[in-house]
């Protein structure tokens, strides 16, 4: 039996329904932008705005390889430490294992890397960059560099490239 959202709360048909407010006019403050002084102050919104903005210029820049931030860091890290397991990897990297597995189905598919049964321990997989997926980091650091990091480096200068790394890996390491 459906339920009506007028009906029902005790004293029948004749029970007043509780009102709404009245919807304030739009003013052409409303058509202003939103302020954000007061969020800009607080160092974890700023950092994730620009990680938004930086990850968006990131996608755009390597959309030919049709690669994340995240696939991208595996197959890099992947390439300077053969022989590591996906535990590892995914642990350095701060991605959860379902999100990892499925991650690591993704780059396999397209034959960027392979899970292979470690000898030592029957449980673990070392994953092993692939020629494919190779070529493909070898193109997107290519990508990377001319056009997102020379973007950023632009924008920033070496100085503050250079010092702002130093603040970011301070904040990954103690915080």
């Amino acid at each position: 039996m459906a339920v009506s959202r007028t009906a029902g709360a005790g004293a029948g048909a004749g029970a007043a329904r509780a009102k709404r407010p009245a919807q304030p006019s739009r003013s052409k403050a409303a058509d202003a932008p939103i302020l954000v002084d007061q969020l800009s102050q607080y160092l974890g919104y700023s950092l994730k705005r620009a990680q938004l903005r930086i990850f968006d210029n990131f996608i755009r820049c390597v959309a030919p390889l049709d690669l994340t931030p995240a696939q991208f860091a595996v197959l890099l890290l992947l390439e300077g430490n053969p022989g590591r397991n996906q535990t590892e990897i995914s642990r350095t990297l701060g991605i959860l294992k379902p999100n990892f597995v499925a991650m690591l189905d993704e780059l396999e598919s397209r034959d960027l890397c392979i899970r292979v049964r470690s000898n030592n321990d029957r449980r673990s997989h070392i994953l092993v960059l692939t020629e494919e997926g190779a070529v493909v980091l070898a193109r997107a650091k290519k990508l990377i560099g001319a056009k997102h990091e020379a973007r950023l480096g632009a924008l920033l200068g070496e100085n503050n490239r250079v010092l702002l790394l130093g603040m970011l890996e301070k904040i990954a390491r103690e915080f």
